[in-house]
């Protein structure tokens, strides 16, 4: 019984008259999980920067110096995307008690000479134009979205700030797409469907035809065919996405409902639907590798939601997968604070996607 009071106590669980219970995002617990990313974003080190030197000076430039935006939270990435989650609590819950810490932050990262100079990375260092190629990519147009979306005088200057880098990167993805040959089907960093998803709901909120219809095309090149995907295989021991659930979370996207869910029925075995819907076994979670593994819980979570939403009321799959991202969620949400800086500067902004 204490255990459930703890996770209780936790994320702030409501509970259905059936029993069942389901996470939500409470203003207490999006506190907490802000401090994440607040406490990482100006922590240089330790730090992972996945920099290719082009000399012994360039190789002696601190990670502040070559991205002095996106420097902290061990990685590019991860710091991106902590951006991404700050920004999305303060629109969605302005009563944050550590709001004016946060904006505080903001106005520190956002500013125009910050994007300028992380825009010219990708331009001024051997096959930097390659950087965070999709993963980050993807992150940082959510973050550009988030911005856009909101009627708020902060983000609007926060936006026009970022519009150098997005620019940037959006050229970098439009070069790249229609030479992208075939997918990477990885549950890490470059799954190209988990990087299309972010990238065509990028592209739909700013009407850009033409790259969604890059995005839609090569979509159905790489999955459109795919039968019997073998799932029952995941997932592999560092795996944060689930392969097959990206590019079902895609395909809903692409397709119109009944297509999709004629493609879907072809998709998924039933060996394969028991795995995916499986608990991820987490044997240490202090290895930076292992706990990857808490993610895929909310990975897991945030693409079976979607999915279920678009199955229409009698698919069998419509309440295996709503049950199974719950049974996820629960799992998943006490391990953010329980872990070390292996989990503590990314999956906060993994548990506030999967929860909305």
């Amino acid at each position: 019984m204490k255990k459930y009071l703890i996770i209780i106590y936790l994320v702030g669980l409501s509970v259905l008259a059936q029993g069942q219970i389901i996470p939500s995002l409470t203003n207490d617990i999006a506190e907490k999980l802000a401090k994440m990313p607040l406490s990482c974003i100006g922590q240089e080190f330790p730090n992972k920067t996945s920099h290719v030197a082009n000399s012994a000076i360039d190789g002696r430039l601190l990670p502040s110096e070559l991205h002095p935006a996106f420097y902290g939270c061990l990685d590019w990435h991860s710091s991106v995307h902590g951006h991404w989650m700050l920004i999305r609590l303060l629109k969605t819950m302005p009563q944050l008690n550590n709001k004016a810490e946060i904006i505080a932050q903001l106005n520190k990262t956002f500013t125009t000479e910050n994007m300028l100079a992380e825009a010219a990375y990708f331009t001024k260092y051997y096959v930097a134009d390659g950087y965070e190629r999709t993963y980050g990519w993807a992150w940082l147009l959510k973050l550009d979205q988030e911005l856009y979306t909101w009627d708020n005088p902060d983000a609007r200057k926060w936006h026009l700030a970022l519009q150098p880098l997005t620019q940037q990167i959006l050229k970098l993805w439009k070069v790249y797409l229609p030479k992208q040959t075939y997918p990477n089907r990885s549950g890490v960093h470059p799954n190209t469907a988990f990087g299309l998803v972010f990238a065509l709901d990028w592209a739909k909120t700013f009407k850009d035809g033409a790259f969604e219809k890059m995005i839609d095309e090569k979509a159905k090149l790489f999955y459109l065919d795919n039968v019997a995907t073998p799932a029952y295989l995941e997932p592999d021991g560092s795996d944060f996405f689930s392969p097959s659930l990206e590019v079902a979370d895609l395909m809903r996207r692409v397709l119109p409902k009944d297509k999709f869910v004629r493609w879907l029925n072809k998709f998924y075995e039933a060996r394969s639907i028991k795995r995916i819907t499986d608990l991820p076994v987490i044997s240490d979670i202090s290895d930076y590798q292992g706990v990857h593994l808490v993610g895929l819980s909310f990975t897991r979570a945030w693409c079976m939601k979607g999915i279920a939403n678009d199955l229409p009321k009698n698919h069998k799959l419509k309440k295996v997968f709503n049950d199974a991202a719950n049974k996820f969620l629960v799992n998943a949400l006490p391990l953010v604070f329980a872990g070390n800086y292996g989990g503590d500067h990314w999956l906060a902004s993994f548990a506030v996607y999967a929860l909305e």
